[in-house]
């Protein structure tokens, strides 16, 4: 069986370093590729930060093979704009930009977080915007050959993306409407597992739609093999049914080698 390829959240781990020593630090532990959330202030970013940016990924070697689109405020518990009425604009705008970086480091993968329920505003509204954001995202992102991503989040109540499920229905709600079909899910193990759904039967169901896989144990969202999760059963029957995209490491961890658990996974992996 193929191994499986990982790539490392670099706006969870390794927050300590500077951006360059981070990413050279990634590529130092072997790996070849990183994903980030949105890596800008706001959505509007100059063009000497997007620059500065597409420069260091460039110079570590990594590959970028994921990208969060502008998602708000998140240490203020935002967790994305896209079915927020009136934020239409900073969604948009950070579309244009991650269509850039994309096109100068070949990301193809951009991760369009949900947002939140709104207090007095109908959630039908709220998602009726969302499925027209979601298809001008879209088009705006097919010149970088991009999918536009759409993950359920644990931790957040108000977010309305729980399952898997929910989140493929949203794609096919954009494709009824719109014709856009470069749509995918992000299958975010740790937050499905803490949801409540069934990761196993959803990687059954949804094969054909996982464009993204994104890995911590739980609880804890620490390191594979930290907690009580079957991520290695897990990543083998992703990897048996074909798929042969990411699996990014968006785990946390104060270890000095974030990275150590791989060693037994190694060795799990010798003996099947």
């Amino acid at each position: 069986m193929p191994e499986p390829r990982f790539a490392v959240n670099c706006s969870i781990l390794l927050t300590r370093m500077p951006l360059r020593e981070r990413l050279d630090a990634v590529r130092a532990a072997g790996f070849e590729a990183a994903e980030f959330w949105w890596p800008f202030p706001s959505a509007t970013p100059g063009d000497a930060e997007v620059e500065a940016f597409v420069d260091a990924v460039r110079a570590s070697g990594l590959r970028l093979v994921g990208l969060n689109l502008f998602a708000g405020d998140l240490p203020a518990g935002e967790r994305g704009v896209v079915s927020w009425p009136g934020r239409e604009d900073e969604l948009l705008a950070s579309v244009q930009v991650a269509a850039y970086i994309g096109a100068e480091l070949g990301c193809r993968s951009f991760n369009a977080l949900y947002g939140n329920r709104l207090p007095g505003r109908d959630p039908a509204e709220q998602d009726a915007v969302a499925v027209e954001n979601l298809a001008a995202a879209a088009a705006g992102l097919v010149s970088a050959g991009g999918t536009v991503l759409l993950e359920p989040v644990s931790g957040v109540d108000a977010y309305p993306l729980r399952t898997a499920a929910q989140a493929v229905a949203v794609a096919d709600r954009v494709a009824e409407s719109s014709g856009r079909t470069n749509l995918g899910l992000l299958l975010d193990v740790y937050h499905l597992a803490v949801n409540g759904d069934d990761v196993a039967a959803a990687i059954e169901r949804f094969r054909d739609r996982i464009a993204h896989v994104q890995l911590a144990d739980a609880p804890g969202r620490g390191a594979p093999g930290t907690g009580t999760l079957p991520l290695r059963a897990w990543v083998d029957d992703l990897v048996a049914g074909g798929y042969d995209g990411w699996m990014a490491l968006e785990h946390v961890s104060d270890d000095a080698d974030p990275f150590a658990w791989r060693t037994a996974w190694r060795t799990e992996g010798s003996r099947r």
